[in-house]
């Protein structure tokens, strides 16, 4: 289903003056302007409303509460107060000026945004694209609240907990569901092998090289794979994350998910390591927003090289999306147990990656990189790809009481996109390379 976004033209009376000057036909530019938003972003179902006062503005929004998934208030004229109003009451809501139409009124309610640290972008830009990349996160906004995640764990710990599942659903709408190792086990017995052997038959022939696991091992995590995928499907889940390390480390589930989760991000879906559920929610919100997969990464900080290497045992290979080119892997043991199957993924080098963590305790972390290598070391996670970063900055503003460990990269640069979407949602927001 669309999202559905009204757009909201402040305007000024026949024989009223004032900019961008008397007797303005706002019927005709306001009907260019919704026809150029359904022409760029046509996942969106549009409506407007030509408004001439706060008063009839809360008169419509009040009525229609509930019926728009965002707003966009575009500044076709100034002085209105409009914008100012929309900008307390409801959200959430994208200001956008009009260059020499509402830029007076549009400078007031910045100043008011930032001063009183409302969940409001404001975009100045004759630019049109920079206001459709804003409208474009409605949609985000509410596929998130229609998503679940599946996790799997036993017991709640660092990563997964009950204020972590209330405040998902709080902040970003979307449920989160429980499942313990003995059902996805349950999964495990089910599954089809002849099933499983075509998948371990495609991991092997499409990999470079396969290092330490037996083809039994992969055949194990090819079942593991369909059978969390059978779980998804059941559940309804757009999102899966697995308490891993407890449940392998105490022998509750039959082979690591790495292969699992490299296989759900290559197809287009969201699998996270740990049950790490600040990392599930910002994997599903990069997945939403730029159409790609995200790498959750341990990062490793060196300031000698000016370099921060993103480790793990499981990437995409499929960085630019299911449909872009693939890259090389390798399949490895898990590093830290010797055991089972994970994925060493030689991700693109020379490219932007944009790297982000939501903590809810509503706040949100972004810094970049370029990417340089694919480092080639035995210590730690099996893939390690490294950025050149500001890293003593990085370091500096690291925050770990907010963001953990874990971090998450995505090819591209979506710095504003992210920073945009951050502020819909009320997160403060740390730059960590500023």
């Amino acid at each position: 289903m669309k999202a559905k976004v009204k757009v909201i033209f402040p305007a000024l009376k026949q024989g009223e003056p004032g900019w961008p000057y008397i007797d303005y036909d706002y019927t005709r530019r306001t009907g260019e302007i919704i026809s150029k938003l359904e022409e760029n972003i046509p996942e969106i179902e549009f409506s407007k409303a030509i408004l001439y006062s706060p008063e009839e503005a809360r008169k419509m929004l009040d009525a229609e509460k509930g019926n728009y998934d965002g707003y966009l208030v575009y500044l076709t004229t100034l002085w209105t107060g409009i914008p100012e109003f929309t900008a307390l009451n409801y959200h959430p809501v994208i200001v956008a000026d009009e260059l020499f139409s509402g830029s007076g009124g549009f400078i007031n309610t910045h100043s008011l945004i930032k001063r009183e640290k409302l969940p409001v972008v404001s975009i100045a830009s004759s630019n049109f694209k920079d206001i459709v990349d804003g409208v474009k996160l409605f949609p985000v906004i509410k596929k998130m609240k229609n998503s679940r995640i599946l996790t799997v764990f036993d017991e709640e710990g660092f990563f997964v907990n009950s204020y972590m599942i209330n405040k998902i659903k709080e902040i970003f709408g979307t449920e989160v569901l429980q499942m313990k190792s003995e059902e996805i086990n349950s999964y495990y017995r089910e599954v089809d092998v002849s099933e499983a052997e075509k998948i371990k038959t495609k991991w092997i022939r499409e990999a470079v090289k396969v290092v330490e696991p037996s083809e039994d091992e992969i055949l194990k995590s090819a079942k593991l794979f369909l059978a969390i995928k059978k779980a998804m499907d059941d559940k309804n889940a757009d999102a899966v994350t697995v308490d891993c390390l407890s449940l392998c480390y105490e022998h509750k589930l039959p082979a690591y998910p790495c292969l699992s989760f490299f296989q759900l991000n290559n197809d287009g879906l969201t699998g996270v390591c740990e049950a790490d559920l600040e990392a599930a929610i910002t994997q599903l919100l990069i997945r939403y927003l730029t159409g790609r997969p995200g790498y959750i990464s341990d990062p490793v900080i060196d300031v000698a090289t000016n370099q921060i290497i993103y480790a793990h045992c499981v990437a995409t290979n499929r960085v630019y999306g299911p449909d872009g080119l693939a890259n090389p892997y390798v399949i490895r043991s898990h590093a830290e147990d010797r055991r089972g199957a994970s994925v060493q993924s030689l991700m693109p080098l020379e490219e932007t990656v944009t790297t982000v963590k939501v903590s809810l305790d509503k706040a949100f972390a972004i810094h970049q990189g370029k990417t340089i290598a694919n480092v080639e070391q035995d210590k730690g996670c099996r893939t390690k790809l490294a950025a050149g970063v500001e890293a003593e900055k990085i370091l500096e503003k690291y925050h770990f009481e907010l963001f953990k460990w874990h971090l998450v990269t995505c090819y591209g640069d979506f710095r504003k996109q992210f920073i945009n979407l951050a502020t819909l949602y009320g997160l403060e927001i740390f730059e960590q390379d500023k």
